[in-house]
């Protein structure tokens, strides 16, 4: 793919804790998804607007409250699917409680329109979804090849790595997705952060405190 037909990848935080929203978008066919819509609505719906991209699903690397709360308004705005892995249906289906233990308002959201699956085709950008269960049970990323970026959700930060002391989290198998899957990626891989700064596979094997290659 040539370097102007290359996959157009803005991340922006959102929503009360600042998660990282990303839109990733065909600049041809303008279809775009929109990753972890953790709040700010209208904000996401102008960037859309912005770069005249069309949301063709809207994706969840987990069902924590901070990386979904936006997700019922974006849908409404663009008749857009809601995808997520099946084992975060009881995070997705708490978001309720979930605004209690954060002190936000409390919000409903309609039920998925499909479920993520390992190596799930995103039929957008030539995104391709990796279970990377840790951090919660169905953690997922989002691997872009033509774009060499990775979307890795709360599974891996800059010097990193997602929390496992929160409910069904595992500490085990946050460690195994990293090591078996992200880390097979090239080192140049860019590393889209659901929080703070992006990094690099290759920085991560060679200096993260918690999983090094």
């Amino acid at each position: 793919m040539s370097e102007e037909n290359s996959p157009i990848v803005l991340t922006f935080p959102v929503g009360p804790l600042q998660c990282n929203c990303t839109i990733i978008g065909d600049p041809v066919t303008k279809k775009a998804l929109v990753i972890d819509p953790g709040g700010n609505p209208e904000l996401i719906l102008a960037k859309l607007n912005e770069l005249s991209l069309q949301v063709v699903a809207i994706i969840h690397t987990h069902a924590h409250l901070d990386h979904i709360l936006a997700a019922g308004d974006i849908r409404k705005a663009t008749g857009a699917p809601i995808q997520l892995h099946r084992e975060d249906m009881f995070l997705w289906d708490g978001v309720a409680q979930q605004c209690l233990m954060f002190g936000v308002p409390q919000i409903s959201l309609p039920k998925p329109d499909g479920y993520l699956q390992d190596d799930h085709d995103l039929r957008c950008c030539e995104g391709v979804a990796m279970h990377t269960p840790g951090h919660t049970p169905g953690s997922t990323s989002f691997w872009f090849a033509p774009a060499k970026t990775l979307i890795a959700g709360d599974t891996l930060f800059r010097g990193g790595i997602g929390r496992t002391d929160l409910p069904d989290g595992n500490h085990k198998e946050i460690v195994k997705s990293i090591r078996q899957r992200l880390y097979e990626l090239d080192d140049d891989v860019s590393v889209v952060t659901e929080h703070g700064p992006g990094t690099t596979i290759g920085n991560e094997k060679r200096s993260n405190m918690f999983v090094r290659a």
